[in-house]
Parts: structure tokens; sequence; C-alpha cells
């Protein structure tokens, strides 16, 4: 069992991407400290292996078969919660082209899931708190993309960099109404997507290793948590030192 403050016993939460990746780790962590989980995805078989691991360890899972670019579909899969303390805003997708070869159809989708996915998100959760006077916390998802500029990810930086501005602006409206906004920046997305090699992956970081879901996991598992009681606001990195910005 965690220490106190990261229990989350009697508590509400919903990820989305939660059929793989650092999406189905935060679930699974999140139920493992005592949370009902509400997984959504586009991906049905994902879904019910995230929601088999949550039950499995003896925790309770809803799943919701949703795209989140879908603003009805996420808002009746959020309202049909009966409370929500923790919004994980985390499904996105990765689109890798040089700026010179960047079409629209590509940005449009990118900013679509990566962006306003994340945003659509944030306004449910925010407003069904608003509406409970729960108070809670929203996570959303960055990258170091953000703070590199690398090759081929202006569509994914950008729309990255869009959630950052989210996450602080909604920080800062809904501070007063005991609602948290923080998200951690990682590299997991890109090493995931470009199928770089896992030795590539550990020169570039101080640490010696590659990421791994769990690793940002147990970051939302703070964010989620009273032990960041005092945290809004924030961008954090858990992504072993790849990037270092001051």
């Amino acid at each position: 069992m965690p220490v106190k403050a990261y229990e989350l016993t009697g508590r509400t939460a919903f990820v989305t991407g939660a059929a793989g990746g650092i999406g189905r780790a935060s679930a699974v962590l999140l139920a493992e400290a005592g949370a009902t989980v509400h997984c959504a995805d586009r991906d049905e078989d994902g879904l019910h292996e995230t929601a088999a691991l949550i039950k499995d360890g003896g925790g309770t899972a809803h799943t919701h078969r949703l795209d989140v670019t879908d603003r009805a579909q996420l808002s009746r899969a959020v309202e049909s919660c009966e409370r929500l303390d923790v919004m994980a805003a985390i499904a996105g997708i990765m689109h890798s082209s040089p700026v010179l070869e960047t079409r629209d159809e590509d940005l449009d989708q990118v900013l679509s899931v990566n962006f306003k996915g994340v945003l659509y998100a944030c306004q449910e959760a925010a407003r069904l708190m608003l509406d409970r006077q729960t108070g809670g916390s929203i996570i959303t998802m960055a990258s170091s993309a953000v703070d590199t500029g690398r090759p081929g990810l202006l569509c994914y930086g950008a729309a990255k960099a869009a959630v950052v501005q989210l996450t602080k602006t909604l920080a800062n409206e809904m501070g007063r109404h005991g609602i948290r906004v923080r998200t951690p920046m990682t590299d997991r997305h890109e090493a995931e997507a470009q199928d770089r090699t896992e030795a590539l992956m550990a020169r570039m970081s101080p640490l010696g290793r590659v990421g791994e879901p769990e690793d940002v996991a147990h970051t939302v598992l703070y964010l989620a948590s009273d032990a960041s009681a005092f945290t809004t606001g924030q961008i954090l990195r858990p992504n072993g030192g790849v990037a270092m910005p001051w």
C-alpha cells in the first residue's frame, strides 16, 4: 500500500489513452492506490485488457470506448461518473515529417487529438468538478519536444506546447475552486513512435536507461494524490534527464 498521502481510496479517476502505454500503466497504478478508474480509449480490446489487469489486482474499473476528438462522446462518458477526483488526459498520437513536407491534414489530425482532445477532457472534468464541488486534480501529458525543437516533430511539438499553455491557464482559472492542473513532460511517446533503439535512448539519458510507462505513471500518481496538494500549473519532467531546461 502507498503511504497515506498517496492513497486514493474512495476517489474516482478518468484516464484517456488507457488501452496501453503510459495510459494503461497510470490506470493500473491509480487503481492500486485505491481509486475507481474509468478507462477510455478507441482500442476496445486494449481497454478490456487494462480493465482485466485492474480487476485481477482487486481494483474497480469501467471502460468507455470513445474518440477524444468527439466532445459529445467524451462528455457522456465523464458525466456517467458519480464523482470525479482525477482526470488524466493521456491519449495522444504521433506524427513525424519535416516542416517543408508537413501537410494540412497532418497538422489538423495531430492538433485535433493531442490538443483539442486534451482540451475537451479538461473542460468536461473541470465542469463536473465545479458542479459537484469536489475539487480535484487534472493531469495532462506534454513532451520534451516542447523544449528541444526536434527535427520532424513540428506538429507533435506544437500540439504539446499548446497543452503546456492550456495547463498553466486552466491552473490559474481553477485554483480558487480547489482544482489543480499539472503536466508531466516525457520522452516516452517519441521513443515508441520513432522506433528508436534502446541503446540510443539510453545514451541520451544521464541515467543510462530507457524510460518505461511505469516511470511516468508514478508521476501521474503523485499529481493525482494529496502528496501534490500544493502543486498546480507546473510542468514536471520525468524524462531521465534527456531534456534539462532551466
